[in-house]
This record gives structure tokens, C-alpha cells and sequence, in this order.
């Protein structure tokens, strides 16, 4: 038997399959995935590399290959179909094999197994009492307490006994060597999920609920697998969905895989799948320590999970028989990888899903342009929830324009409407939330009197401010001069737009100091469950107020929340980034969203420079299909993804004259391969961030209508750099379709 290796060596950009001969004692100890240990090139250096296939006939004259040394210490195997997946995403992305098994390689290492201990007790009630009576005669007083104890509960933790009971390793010893109890050891998983639910609530479905599940298990149950897209207002009862559908999935023996776009939506999330599924759901993210993640993956093996909730790794856990992956706000920018290869969950979902047989189910309020394009273009399924589910109003939402505010001499961030719907919070004992809009934060140049932007007169992107008086774009790297004075008006209040949580905590503990206030942002959830003890504590209504970045508006419910205030809505719609006006109407529509949730109607406050924009009128609104119609008339007329296909080059590397030439050859090369001329080539230019640990940057950009024209290209782009060792000291990666500029 033959094994064909892809070999563990990604720095010398080799990814080629190599045949090893497999030596009797390890026949029948691999599998396609395993990890295995074999000598390599003429030295016979040793190196780690993953076993994807087998054969029995050998393709070099037999004395020619090589053995396989051994099996990896504390090797995972992958299943066959993640290989499989592996290959695709190599082909799709760019980037090695050995990148790709990586990257759905759900764990790398095996972990030291946890033991469990417990003491159990041999004799009956009878026996044990006279041999208790024995032990206080003589005074064996810790002798006396341990079988004391176990004629109370027959059963016992050994460290809760030790502890309760204060004897030690040798009194328990003892009374096992004269068979009257015994010391057992049993391996014991980490769990990472600790919630008890006290109650479980029944269900009720809506109208529209009872379609959208009725429509998706018509098909399924008929074998007709595809791809759904749950369409529905905030607070329709998406989650209420997935639940009836994954119930009924694993009611036919079949797992689910529930992905959401980052940690902090994980405490919400896993508590309402816990009252429906309990132990049988288990989750997984990197803030876990190795041995809960490997637990969790042996978990799976031994067919004790049924649902895996967790950002994108999740994508990768090596069920039996996946049956459902459902992607619950599909639109964030989250679920596009930026490591190689830069994969995004929800196309490699769906194509995972196909090599299972497997649904997909998508869930949004503000579905990303692409998967609304796609059930338009008839390749995915809409199911529409238009209503909340209890009924309740969409939340009341105002528009404040800041230009007023500083007009009529109000310089705060707070306008002076946002200001009294907090204090009248406060008397009614309800609660808030202020939002500050980060995302896409890059410095750019606003004029706090007129709204105007100074943007790229060639890509309509913002242009963003460097030091050193520079305005440059990141798209095509047109460059100006700063500006003092407002083109537009002639204001003098004109410069870069910059705001911080803190400054904002400090100032609403100033303003309001009779509030309880919590902060949510990277600084106060760095430690591992902080993303949990702010939300529970925020839930059980330890504060009044709740400040923070975007994490705090994603699928968070708070029924108690009557007051949401969206701070500075232009620093996303106004980000270097053809996609700043979809990511503003998703924010600006999820965070209206977490308003009034309960049974009081919510009102939002939306502080902007620009209330005329189509994304902020949209998402006042809450109109999803008229904000699509208008942004697609902009990406079309530009030639932006969705409507075409773009493709970015990245490039590093340490000396920067080495780099810029290797991008000139590059852009070259490109020019030169694309034969039907069906390519827009942009670029070289130097990113937002142009240097960075001392390795400068430049991105090429390519546009088309087709993307298999772009992966041909990439395939073209992958062996030039091959063979140019001109190329070795530069490092090259390929982003279809970027959820942004870099």
C-alpha cells in the first residue's frame, strides 16, 4: 500500500503531493487526514505532512519511494470529506494545500485527557454501619467521617469528599484495600457550556414562521437540499427558526452546525439552543483553552453532539452526518477569513453542504448584497418574516442632523433629543444603549457644517487623512493636498472625524451620574467569559446604560431596552470602502433593531452629518429592498462586487523598491495574460496601511464579470511567482471579492 502525503512545507511554496510506501506496522493505523512523519528530499530531513489519499499501485519504480517513518505524536485525523473541501478551497482562494488542510484541521494536537474521580461505596447499609461503629471505637475518627459520608450518598466526587470531609489519599486507600470502597478514574470533558436552564418556555410560531419552517422541510424531507435565505425584520424570530428546523434535522439522526459572526453573540445564543437541545449542544471559539476545544472535537467523534455553535472554525467540525449549517447574520464582514486562504463561511458552507448533503440556511435582516442577488438570480430560496414575532412595533426612530447641533451651539456628541430620552430612561427605570459606529474607523475628512466628505474623484471612495498633510486613496492611490477650509461651504470646521468609547463612558458618567454605566469594547473583553459577564450583567439589569462598538448590536435581546443612540452613523458611511454605505445601513438597521424588544415600543436616535444619504434614510426606515435597489445601481455602475468580480493581489515584503517592482511585473504579467481583455487592472497601490513590522504593502486589483475568468488568472499569477525566484522574498495573497478595501 501506497499513501499519497502532502508534505508540510508552505514557506518554500511547494504544494505538490508526494507517494510514500507504507510499512507493515502502520497498515491499517492511517486514514485520509492523518498526520504522519516522513524523510524528505536528499538529506532525508524529517517533516510532518497529512495523508490525502491511498493506492496500492506505486507511480515511481518501487525502490525509488520512500517509507513512511511514523504516525504524528498525538495525531487528529480529518475526515476524507474535509480533504475534499481543503482541495476546493485551495482552487477557489489561492494559497497551498497544506494552508487550506490547515485552516479545517479542527484540531491540531490531542490535549491531556481530564480525569474524573469518584468513590463509591462496595458494602451494604448493614456492613457499613458495624464497620463504623469499629472505626469510632478505636478512634479512627477519618475513617469514620469518609464511611459516614458514603452512608449518607454512596457516591462521591473524590475531591469534593477530600475536601468536605477532610481525609486524605491514604484513609481512602485504606478502606479499599479492605473492600469496603472503591477509588474509580473516568475521563472527563471539558465543557465549556455551564448554563442550567430552570424552564423551558413552549414555542409559538406566527403566520410567517410556520412557512418558512413548513417550505424548508417540504424540500428536505423530499431530499432536496439547498440554500435558504431567512429574511426578517429584528426581533422576527429568526433564531425561533433555526431551532425548529435543526430539531427536526437531528430528530433523523443528523447534526447541525450553527455559526454566528463573533464571540460576544455566543452567551445569548447558546442559552436559547440549551432549553431545546441541553448537553447535546456544545460550542467552540478561540477564547477557549486547547484542552475544551479537543474535548469538544472527541465529543463529536463519540456522537454525544447534535449542534456546534461558533464563528467560522465552526464551519469545520468533522460530523458524521451533517444534515444543516445555518449562517445566522450572514451579512458580517466576520465571516470572510484574513488569513490564507482567505475563505468566506458562507460560500464555503454551501460547498461543504453539497459534499454532505447537507441545507444551508442563512439568516439576516440586512442580507448581504450577494445572497439577496442570489435568491433574485433563483440559486437560493427566500423565506420572508416581515412582522416581529409577539407583534410588536418597530422601534420609532429620529434623525438627528449634527450640523443643527453645532449651529445652534451644542458641541457635545450628545445632541440635545438624545440627551433627554436618556434622562427620561432613567426616571422610568428602563434602559439604554449607545452605540458608537467604529467600523471602518480611518481617519477620514468631514466638515462638521455642511456634511461635505473629500473623497477620491475616481473610485467615489472617501479619501483618508496621513500624517504629513496627505490625503490618499487606498483603491487606486490618487493623493491630495489636505484641506483647511471647506471646499463646499467655506467652514473652517473641517478635519478628521475621531471618537473613543472611553471618551464617550466618560462624558455620559458626567452628564448622568445617577446611571449605572457598562462598557463593551476590545479593551473590556479581552479576558476569557468578559463578553458574557458584561451581557448577563447588562440582562439582569445591573445597569442603566450600555456603551460600545458594534459587538453590542448584533442579535443581542434585551427586552427592558426601550433607547438605542447611534453616535457618529458617518464614520462607516464614509470609510475608504466601496461597500460603506451597505455596511452603514446594516449597523444603523441592527442596532434601531435591539430597541423595544419587549412589550414597551422602543425610539432610536440616528446622529449623523449626512441625513440626505440613501443608507441612512433606508435604515430609518427599515427598508431593505429599497436600499438594495439603490446600492445596486452604484456597484453596478462601477463594477462592484456583486454585480462584478474583483479580485486583490496583496502584496509584501521588506524592502520596498524589490516590492514595488515585483508588483509592476506582476500587473504586467496580468495585462499580458488577459487575452480577451475582459479584465480592469488596478493598481499598484499602498494600502490604508502602507507598513507594517517593518514589511511595506502594495495590493493589485482585478475586476470581471466572470469569476472563473479571475481564478484562471490567480492560477496564471501562482505559477509565474513559482518559477520567478525573483518572487521568494515577497509574500503574495489572493482575496476574492474583499469585504473591503484594504
Amino acid at each position: 500500500m501506497y499513501a499519497d502525503v502532502i508534505v508540510d512545507i508552505t514557506h518554500e511554496k511547494l504544494d505538490k503531493i508526494f507517494q510514500y510506501f507504507i510499512p507493515s506496522e502502520l497498515r491499517g493505523e492511517l486514514s485520509v487526514g492523518t498526520e504522519v512523519i516522513v524523510p524528505f528530499g536528499k538529506g532525508n530531513r524529517e517533516i510532518s505532512g497529512y495523508v490525502v489519499s491511498f493506492s496500492e499501485k506505486a507511480d515511481y519504480p518501487p525502490e525509488k519511494i520512500k517509507p513512511v517513518s511514523r504516525k504524528a505524536e498525538k495525531s487528529v485525523a480529518i475526515e476524507s470529506k474535509l480533504v475534499a473541501l481543503a482541495a476546493w478551497m485551495k482552487e477557489q482562494y489561492g494559497g497551498t494545500m497544506i494552508q487550506s488542510l490547515k485552516t479545517v484541521l479542527p484540531i491540531k494536537r490531542k490535549e491531556k485527557a481530564r480525569v474524573r474521580r469518584k468513590v463509591r461505596l462496595l458494602v451494604g447499609k448493614a456492613e457499613a454501619e458495624r464497620k463504623l461503629e469499629e472505626y469510632l471505637h478505636k478512634n479512627q475518627k477519618a475513617r469514620a467521617r469518609l464511611l459516614a459520608g458514603l452512608i449518607e450518598q454512596p457516591e462521591q466526587d473524590y475531591e469534593l469528599v477530600v475536601k468536605k470531609l477532610n481525609v486524605t489519599l491514604p484513609v481512602v486507600r485504606t478502606l479499599e484495600e479492605q473492600g469496603i470502597l472503591r477509588l474509580e478514574s473516568e475521563e472527563a470533558f471539558r465543557n465549556p457550556v455551564r448554563y442550567q436552564i430552570t424552564e423551558k418556555k413552549p414555542v409559538g410560531f406566527n403566520r410567517e414562521q410556520e412557512e418558512a419552517i413548513r417550505r424548508f422541510w417540504e424540500d428536505y424531507r423530499g431530499g432536496k437540499y439547498g440554500t435558504y435565505l431567512v429574511y426578517g425584520v429584528t426581533g422576527s424570530g429568526k433564531t425561533e427558526v433555526y431551532i425548529e428546523m435543526i430539531r427536526r434535522v437531528v430528530g433523523q439522526g443528523r447534526q447541525a452546525i450553527v455559526l454566528i459572526p463573533e464571540i460576544a453573540l455566543t452567551y445569548q445564543t447558546v442559552l436559547r439552543f440549551y432549553g431545546t437541545f441541553g448537553d447535546r449542544v456544545t460550542i467552540l471559539n478561540s477564547r477557549m483553552s486547547a484542552g475544551e476545544r479537543y474535548d469538544q472535537m472527541e465529543r463529536v467523534k463519540r456522537g454525544e453532539v447534535d449542534v456546534m455553535i461558533g464563528p467560522r472554525s465552526a464551519l469545520f467540525t468533522p460530523f458524521r452526518d451533517l444534515g444543516l449549517i445555518v449562517v445566522d447574520e450572514e451579512h458580517e464582514s466576520t465571516y470572510k477569513s484574513e488569513q490564507t486562504p482567505r475563505y468566506h463561511a458562507r460560500e464555503t458552507a454551501e460547498k461543504r453542504a453539497s459534499l454532505e448533503g447537507a441545507s444551508v440556511v442563512l439568516g439576516s435582516a440586512t442580507p448581504s448584497l450577494e445572497a439577496f442577488c442570489r435568491c433574485r438570480a433563483g440559486l437560493a430560496t427566500l423565506l420572508p418574516l416581515k412582522e416581529r414575532a409577539a407583534g410588536q412595533e418597530l422601534a420609532k426612530v429620529y434623525v438627528e442632523d449634527m450640523r443643527e447641533e453645532l449651529k445652534g451651539g451644542n458641541r457635545s456628541i450628545l445632541s440635545g433629543r438624545l440627551k433627554e430620552l436618556i434622562r427620561k430612561r432613567l426616571r422610568e427605570g428602563q434602559q439604554s444603549m449607545l452605540f458608537l459606529n467604529r467600523r471602518g474607523y480611518a481617519g477620514f475628512v468631514c466638515c462638521r457644517s455642511c456634511g461635505y466628505v473629500v473623497k477620491c474623484p475616481h473610485c467615489d471612495v472617501s479619501l483618508s487623512e496621513h500624517k504629513g498633510g496627505r490625503l490618499i486613496c487606498h483603491y487606486c492611490g490618487y493623493e491630495t493636498s489636505a484641506v483647511h477650509v471647506c471646499p463646499s461651504c467655506g467652514s473652517g470646521h473641517i478635519g478628521g472625524f475621531r471618537a473613543g468609547t472611553q471618551q464617550i463612558e466618560e462624558l455620559v458618567r458626567r452628564e448622568f451620574p445617577q446611571a449605572a454605566v457598562l462598557r463593551m469594547d476590545m479593551d473590556t473583553t479581552k479576558r476569557k467569559d468578559s463578553h458574557e459577564k458584561i451581557l448577563s450583567a447588562f440582562s439582569n439589569g445591573e445597569a442603566d446604560i450600555l456603551i460600545g462598538t458594534q459587538m453590542i448590536v448584533k442579535g443581542h435581546d434585551f427586552p427592558n431596552v426601550t433607547l438605542v443612540g447611534i453616535l457618529a452613523a458617518d464614520m462607516s458611511l464614509y470609510s475608504n470602502d466601496y461597500r460603506s454605505g451597505e455596511r452603514t445601513f446594516e449597523l444603523l438597521t441592527q442596532a434601531a433593531g435591539r430597541a423595544g424588544r419587549g412589550f414597551l415600543r422602543g425610539e432610536v436616535v440616528i446622529q449623523t452629518y449626512s441625513p440626505e444619504h440613501y443608507s441612512i434614510r433606508m435604515a430609518a426606515e427599515q427598508d431593505y429592498e429599497g436600499f438594495y435597489a439603490e446600492e445596486m445601481r452604484y456597484r453596478q455602475l462601477m463594477g462592484y462586487p456583486p454585480a462584478s468580480h474583483l479580485l486583490a493581489v496583496l502584496m509584501t515584503g521588506t524592502e520596498e523598491k524589490h516590492l514595488e517592482l515585483g508588483a509592476a511585473y506582476l500587473k504586467e504579467f496580468a495585462a499580458r495574460a488577459d487575452r480577451k481583455k475582459s479584465l480592469d487592472i488596478i493598481g499598484p497601490a499602498s494600502p490604508y496601511i502602507g507598513k507594517v513590522k517593518d514589511e511595506y504593502r502594495r495590493v493589485i486589483y482585478l475586476k470581471c464579470e466572470r469569476k472563473e475568468e479571475l481564478i484562471r488568472q490567480k492560477d496564471l499569477m501562482e505559477q509565474y511567482i513559482e518559477i520567478n525566484t525573483g518572487f521568494n522574498s515577497l509574500r503574495i495573497q489572493f482575496d476574492f471579492n474583499p469585504m473591503g478595501i484594504f
